[in-house]
Parts: C-alpha cells; sequence; structure tokens
C-alpha cells in the first residue's frame, strides 16, 4: 500500500489524493503540516530533500516526489493516463504548462492569501503578477475548452487533474471566473467522475508524528 505524505490543503497534495480516489486505489495518508516546518524536520528531508509535499512512499526506501510525477507513477495502465503517444504527449504537455504557467500563479496566490496569516502584506509586490500571468494562463485554458471537453485524448486524465488541483480555487483567491464559461463546464465534468472527492474530503489520516487521527 502507499504511503502518501501531503497537506489537507495543498493543492499539489490535492491531486494526488483525487487521482488514487479516482482510481479506488488504497493508501496510508500523512498529514505533513508545512506551515509548522513539518516537512523540513531531518526524518522527512531524509526522505525527501527538497522538503516538499506531496511525497509518496512506493516501498522500502523509495519515494516519489513533484505531484505530475506522482500523478503519472499511480495512473499508469489505467484510462487516465492514454495509451497513444501523441496522447500521451499531450497529456504531458498540459502537466508542464501546470506547474509553469497555473501553479507558479494561481498557487502563489492561494497559498499566501488563504493559507498564510498576514500573506497578503507579505507579498502584496508579487500579486498583481500573480494575477497577471493567472489570467493569461486561464485564457489559454479556455481557448482550449472551447473546442475540446477535456485537455488530452478527449477524455478525462490525469492533465485534466493536476490542472483542476488549483483551477478550482482560484475562485477563492480573488480570480473571477464568470468570465471563462468553458473552464466552469469543466470543472463541473471533472466533479461528476465517478470517485471524485473535493479538496476537504479526508480519509483516515496519521499525523507527521505518527499518530492516528479519525475524520468524518
Amino acid at each position: 500500500m502507499y504511503k502518501l505524505y501531503s497537506m489537507q490543503r495543498s493543492g499539489n497534495s490535492y491531486k494526488v489524493r483525487l487521482a488514487l480516489a479516482l482510481l479506488n486505489a488504497p493508501y496510508q495518508a500523512i498529514e505533513v503540516d508545512i506551515l509548522r516546518g513539518e516537512s523540513r524536520t531531518p526524518e522527512f528531508l531524509a526522505k525527501n530533500p527538497s522538503g516538499q509535499v506531496p511525497l509518496l512512499e512506493v516501498g522500502d526506501d523509495r519515494y516519489i516526489a513533484e505531484s505530475n510525477a506522482i500523478l503519472w507513477y499511480v495512473a499508469g495502465g489505467t484510462p487516465l493516463v492514454p495509451e497513444a503517444r501523441i496522447e500521451r504527449a499531450e497529456a504531458l504537455q498540459w502537466m508542464f504548462f501546470e506547474q509553469h504557467a497555473l501553479e507558479p500563479n494561481i498557487g502563489a496566490a492561494y497559498f499566501w492569501l488563504l493559507l498564510v496569516k498576514g500573506g497578503r502584506d507579505l507579498q502584496t509586490h508579487a500579486l498583481e503578477d500573480w494575477m497577471e500571468r493567472g489570467y493569461a494562463a486561464l485564457q489559454v485554458m479556455e481557448n482550449h475548452l472551447k473546442s475540446n471537453d477535456y485537455f488530452a485524448a478527449r477524455q478525462l486524465t490525469v492533465a485534466d487533474i493536476a490542472l483542476y488541483g488549483y483551477t478550482h480555487v482560484a475562485d477563492r483567491c480573488e480570480f473571477d471566473l464568470s468570465t471563462f464559461p468553458k473552464i466552469r463546464s469543466w470543472l463541473r465534468r471533472v466533479e461528476q467522475a465517478p470517485g471524485f472527492v473535493t479538496m476537504n474530503w479526508q480519509p483516515a489520516l496519521i499525523d507527521s508524528a505518527g499518530i492516528a487521527a479519525d475524520y468524518d
């Protein structure tokens, strides 16, 4: 069984939990609160020197970091990863786009505005750039969705999961999605997938100290 080190409110962590839920794949969830420095302890850094979550333990002393690499690993051999060479490349194309255009802007705004106390004051100088580049990324997505229901292979894939992670919280960090009707329709399609879970959904968690916690 996988062990997933993740943070409940992290969009990157949520992407992996969503994929595992859609695949009905069992895993052990271990909560790591990066805001409390739990990803910077010697024990965690021995697992992932970058000190980031999510992190997937796939065997004895074998770990996979980076959310989209984890998605590709857990979904390999399933319909979430296209079989055709060109469609696999298209899925990867959008996953790279998510990491260089969407996550650094919408993801950053989400982190500093919603998760960090006083984050707006700390990042006032960066917010305008995040908004400008975030809206540009959303427009690229909107344009694609004008003639496509999904981002690759004409079906739900890891590309959609990767993009959904932070797009679905964009309106919580001051991005106005009212002018992106195709994105809003796509969000609803993803949410209708069998097995879909929200970011707030919690499996039985184990905290970073190894103590189990029960959640409704």
